[in-house]
């Protein structure tokens, strides 16, 4: 593989900026280049859809506009804005950086890498991304997407864990970055890989790119990277208890094996197959409740994928007569379950519930 020129490195540049200014999309974190918007957009759309993110982010600034309002939002409240995003560390990391921010820097985000470093959450990546497009600054971000474009712009092999790949991807997007305009750049080349130059069928005639491309000239531009190796996915097995009282249904912290702590989600166990599962989750019920409960079912059964995790969930029905001791959980309307700072999972579990009373 052959590096560019400096020259093709130029006009490689000016191409993609060209493009970029006639074709970026109207995103609503470019309406700003505060500090604040975004790394509040940067974090979110890590491994998530931009289309998923729009509404979650529109809503979240809405609520919290600056740093000291975040800072001073109850967690449970900011979980709240987050349910159904994912990857809820995300969040709880946002909120634990905005209180270290108005703590230490003033409530404004630091344009000093080895400072902005130090905040809960922030990496490489987003401290790149944060100073280059709200303070201006030469550093050039590497994600998926724009790993893909450089790859087939050298037509380099390989995979961005492996540490000599990344290094010359590294190395090209140091000679092709944009040093008058790097926030733009970045986001260029991500919208590039977002847009065009697509894991599959990438649209190479509309790329600004192409006469530079080396993965293009090969005549099989897909063969660029290599695919990431991805972790085996394992089979798990949870029951689920959906308890009513008073047209309420019970939620708990937490889902099973520490998983999603701080989220609410309907009492779940899990288990080596169904039937182990169900006794895990009627001996956690029996903890619970100090008493043992009886579930009726299973009435649903769906399917969940957590990370490498694909989990056959059966949900059980049951009542709960009288009240039992307040231990760490709460009654909720059924209409409010997804207003709550719930799982995905309790929010697929919560749509079986009101499928069924529709039906009834």
């Amino acid at each position: 593989m052959e590096s560019l020129s400096r020259i093709q490195a130029a006009a490689a540049r000016q191409s993609l900026l060209r493009w970029y200014q006639r074709r970026s999309r109207a995103l609503p974190w470019r309406k700003s280049r505060s500090p604040y918007t975004v790394w509040i957009s940067e974090v979110m759309l890590q491994q998530t859809q931009i289309e998923t993110v729009i509404p979650y982010y529109q809503r979240f600034v809405r609520e919290f506009p600056t740093v000291e309002n975040l800072a001073k939002a109850p967690l449970e409240r900011v979980l709240e804005l987050w349910s159904g995003l994912g990857y809820y560390r995300r969040a709880r990391n946002l909120h634990q950086a905005a209180q270290e921010l108005m703590e230490k820097h003033g409530g404004h985000f630091p344009s000093e890498m080895e400072l902005a470093r130090t905040l809960a959450g922030v990496g490489d990546y987003t401290a790149r991304a944060v100073l280059s497009i709200a303070y201006n600054q030469p550093f050039a971000v590497l994600d998926g997407n724009v790993a893909r474009v450089m790859a087939r712009l050298l037509a380099l092999r390989g995979s961005v864990p492996q540490p000599e790949f990344r290094r010359r991807i590294e190395e090209g997007l140091d000679l092709l970055l944009s040093k008058r305009s790097p926030g733009n750049f970045n986001q260029a080349l991500m919208e590039l890989g977002q847009t065009i130059c697509l894991p599959r069928s990438p649209r190479c005639s509309l790329c600004p790119l192409r006469h530079w491309c080396k993965g293009l000239k090969s005549g099989k531009p897909e063969n660029f990277p290599d695919p990431k190796p991805r972790r085996k996915s394992e089979q798990w097995h949870m029951a689920v208890a959906v308890l009513h009282r008073n047209q309420r249904v019970m939620l708990v912290r937490g889902l099973d094996d520490g998983l999603l702590d701080d989220l609410w989600n309907f009492p779940s166990a899990f288990g080596q197959s169904s039937s182990e599962a169900l006794i895990s989750l009627e001996e956690k019920l029996g903890k619970l409740l100090q008493t043992r409960c009886s579930l009726k079912g299973p009435a649903q059964e769906l399917r969940h994928n957590i990370t490498y995790r694909s989990i056959q969930v059966l949900v059980y029905q049951g009542f709960i007569p009288r009240a039992a001791p307040k231990n760490g959980f709460r009654w909720v309307p059924t209409s409010a379950v997804e207003s709550a700072a719930v799982s995905q999972l309790a929010r697929k579990v919560a749509k079986t519930i009101d499928t069924a009373r529709r039906g009834q």
